[in-house]
C-alpha cells in the first residue's frame, strides 16, 4: 500500500463503512482537548490518509517506511512490520487464551495488542482565521468522517462561511466537531475576516503533506519497541538483526528421522 492517500483517493477510504519525506518542515498543529480554531475550509480535498503506529506519551506517533499490507477492515495481513508482528503475537494469545475460555488472560493480551496496532488517521487541512496560515490536524477516522459530514453539507457555502473546529472531552469520550460561524460579522474579529477573506478562490497547498509523517525504518521500529517495553526476541528480532537468524539452522536428531 503507499504510504499515504491524498484528496480524493483518502476520501474515498474515509466515506467507506469499512473499518478499520522531504525538507518540508511543516508539522501537526497541537489540537488537545479544550482547543478551539475558526477557520476556513478551502475545499473538500484537503486531507490525506495514514496508517500510524505509537503509544502514547511513550512512542511518538511515526508512519512505516516499507508499510504492511493492510486490508479492507483496517489490519495488517502481510508484509509485516515490526510493531504489527507484536501486534500478531499478543493477537495470537489472546486467541489462544479465548479458545481456553481464559477471559482475564484475553482481555490482558487484547490490552497490550491494542498497544502496537497500526491505526488508520487523517490529517486534515485548514486555514487559521487568528494567523492567516495554514494549519494540519491529525484526527482519527471517526473524528475526520464527524467533521467531513459538516465540510461536505456546506459544500456550495464554502466560500461563504467560516466553521470553528474543537475538541473537547478526554478518554474515549472525546468528540471533535465542526461548526458554522452564524453571524461572521459579530463572531469573527476584523483580523479574522480579513485573514478569511484573503483566500478567496485560492485553493490548499497539498505540498505541505509532504514530509509532515515521520517515516521509521525497521531499526527504528525495533528502538521504539524496546522503548515501549516489548521483548523483541518474542518476534525473532534484535538489535543487532533478525535474532531467527542468528541461531543454527534446525538440523533432526536421530529420533525424529523416519529410518
Amino acid at each position: 500500500m503507499s504510504k499515504f492517500e491524498k484528496g480524493a483517493a483518502a476520501l474515498n477510504a474515509l466515506n467507506s463503512t469499512n473499518e478499520g519525506g522531504n525538507s518540508n518542515s511543516t508539522e501537526f498543529t497541537s489540537f488537545k482537548s479544550g482547543t478551539s480554531f475558526k477557520v476556513r475550509v478551502l475545499g473538500t480535498e484537503d486531507l490525506i490518509r495514514f496508517y500510524s503506529y505509537g503509544i502514547y506519551k511513550k512512542v511518538n506517533s511515526f508512519v512505516a517506511q516499507n508499510p504492511s499490507d493492510i486490508n479492507e477492515k483496517g489490519f495488517p495481513e502481510g508484509n509485516y512490520t515490526p510493531w504489527d508482528l507484536a501486534w500478531k503475537y499478543y493477537q495470537d494469545l489472546k486467541k489462544e487464551a479465548a479458545n481456553k475460555g481464559d477471559s482475564q488472560a484475553e482481555e490482558k493480551y487484547k490490552e497490550e495488542a491494542s498497544k502496537y496496532r497500526v491505526k488508520e488517521r487523517y490529517a486534515l487541512g485548514f486555514i487559521d482565521l487568528a494567523t492567516g496560515e495554514p494549519i494540519i490536524i491529525d484526527l482519527s477516522k471517526k473524528q475526520a468522517q464527524t467533521v467531513y459530514a459538516v465540510i461536505l453539507k456546506y459544500e456550495k457555502k464554502l466560500g461563504k462561511v467560516a466553521f470553528e473546529l474543537e475538541k473537547t472531552g478526554s478518554g474515549t469520550s472525546t468528540t471533535v466537531s465542526l461548526t458554522p460561524v452564524i453571524d461572521m460579522d459579530d463572531d469573527l474579529t476584523d483580523k479574522e475576516r480579513e485573514n478569511f477573506a484573503k483566500y478567496a478562490d485560492k485553493q490548499f497547498d497539498m505540498n505541505l503533506f509532504d514530509g509532515l509523517l515521520f517515516e521509521a525504518d525497521e531499526k527504528t521500529q525495533l528502538e521504539n519497541l524496546v522503548a515501549a517495553g516489548f521483548d523483541i526476541s518474542l518476534i525473532g528480532k534484535s538489535l543487532g538483526g533478525n535474532a531467527a537468524d542468528e541461531h543454527e539452522p534446525w538440523k533432526p536428531s536421530d529420533e525424529d528421522l523416519p529410518f
